[in-house]
């Protein structure tokens, strides 16, 4: 759960500041489906998605909450 919410976060990063998401080669479906995401905006929104939810788990099961 803690990864799937950071990389929710990370999509909602990326929407934001992401100036040109469509630029690159395309997604192999529906743009739609991925938010009008370009393969590169999709891998860099992904891995730093994974980024923040290795961060997490860490700082999770160092405070012993996990």
């Amino acid at each position: 759960m803690v990864m799937l919410a950071c990389n929710v976060v990370a999509i909602a990063i990326g929407k934001a500041t992401i100036q040109k998401p469509d630029v690159g080669p395309a997604m192999p479906s529906d743009a739609r489906f991925f938010g009008g995401f370009g393969a590169g905006a999709v891998l860099g929104t992904a891995s730093l998605g994974h980024v923040l939810g290795i961060g997490a788990i860490q700082g999770l099961a160092a405070q012993g909450l996990l």
